[in-house]
């Protein structure tokens, strides 16, 4: 994974072109069988949640410290105006897939690319965790992509240590077992097939060859800073080893 991809100034866009990639190129192996269709998720954002939005977590957690300080201040009067920010309504258009039957159009497969909002606790975690809740309770798979280092990751157990990023794969007969591929920011992307219904060839996806093309779909490779850190920062660990591969390029 590209850790600056995940930066939220550019992640919205990352989001919408990964996802139209996704059904560009399984489209072509599953008509005409199945189709996969883009679909939208539509919620409204207020208060708090609404002034987090573009915002990663490292500065919310910064100013969250600043706001609540361990000590009474008092503060001093001043003439001059402070810059605020009011909380407005904002509607939230969170893309995903679904793999439908051409025949019968069921919807067979969900895949969902995780966005800031979905893993941040407020009204974006929790329409997405309905959503989910509803697909896990049917005979629809779910595969869930995780490319985002920052937030709390998805409920499951037996996902043994915290990695980077996540790949769920769950097939509706094997609930609740599913399949989780964790890697992390120094491991490749590994590749997963998208399950469908019984004796029906399941395609493969290289997320990894995807993310590439996004980059050079939205010519972000003239606004790709390698020279500062990215945003969100990588792990105190993973510094000199980002340093060191991007000395090679």
């Amino acid at each position: 994974m590209n850790p600056y991809l995940e930066n939220p100034d550019l992640w919205p866009e990352v989001h919408h072109l990964l996802i139209g990639l996704l059904a560009e190129t399984l489209n072509p192996q599953l008509l005409p069988t199945y189709r996969v269709a883009i679909e939208k998720r539509v919620y409204q954002l207020s208060g708090e949640d609404a002034l987090l939005i573009g915002i990663p977590d490292v500065a919310i957690a910064s100013a969250q410290a600043k706001t609540h300080p361990s000590s009474v201040a008092v503060v001093s009067p001043s003439t001059q105006p402070v810059a605020v920010l009011l909380p407005m309504p904002i509607e939230v258009q969170e893309g995903y897939l679904e793999v439908r039957e051409v025949a019968t159009q069921t919807v067979v497969t969900v895949i969902e690319v995780l966005s800031p909002a979905n893993k941040r606790p407020g009204r974006g975690r929790e329409a997405y965790l309905q959503k989910r809740d509803r697909v896990l309770g049917s005979h629809t798979h779910l595969v869930e992509i995780d490319l985002l280092r920052s937030g709390t990751p998805m409920p499951m157990a037996g996902a043994g240590a915290r990695s980077d990023y996540r790949i769920l794969v769950s097939r509706h007969e094997r609930r609740p077992q599913a399949e989780l591929y964790p890697f992390t920011l120094r491991e490749p992307i590994p590749p997963f097939a998208v399950p469908l219904k019984p004796h029906s060839q399941e395609p493969m996806v290289l997320l990894d060859d995807l993310l590439q093309r996004v980059i050079e779909r939205a010519g972000l490779s003239v606004v790709l800073n390698y020279q500062v850190a990215p945003v969100p920062e990588v792990a105190e660990g993973d510094r000199a080893w980002l340093q060191e591969l991007l000395a090679q390029e």
